[in-house]
């Protein structure tokens, strides 16, 4: 198996497990009375901050309306975006713009 492969493979898993988790607990654990209210959290954004400030992950929709995952390395330098609406679906992108890895 080619480190490539591997690292497809790793990507994959991690990401199958993660949404996974998330549909068994919104399946099988029971609901409180608090997430029955009809109202919710509405954003186009959630960002996740570190301790200076700077954003290292985010959640929400582009200026065309597409949905998007980005985790952000800790210097900035590498940018991990998953998205279904764009053509590679998960990217591995440095910091200039190039694309380092990107999956289909």
């Amino acid at each position: 198996m080619t480190h490539k492969q591997m690292l497809l493979l790793c990507t994959a898993a991690f990401f199958g497990g993660m949404v996974g988790g998330l549909f068994s607990a919104q399946v099988f654990l029971p609901k409180s009375a608090e997430a029955q209210k009809q109202n919710g959290v509405n954003a186009e954004e959630f960002l996740l901050l570190d301790a200076k400030g700077q954003a290292r992950a985010g959640l929400g929709l582009d200026a065309n309306g597409e949905v998007g995952l980005v985790l952000r390395s800790k210097d900035g330098n590498r940018t991990l975006t998953l998205s279904p609406d764009d053509p590679s679906v998960i990217k591995l992108v440095e910091r200039g713009g190039r694309i380092l890895w990107g999956a289909p």
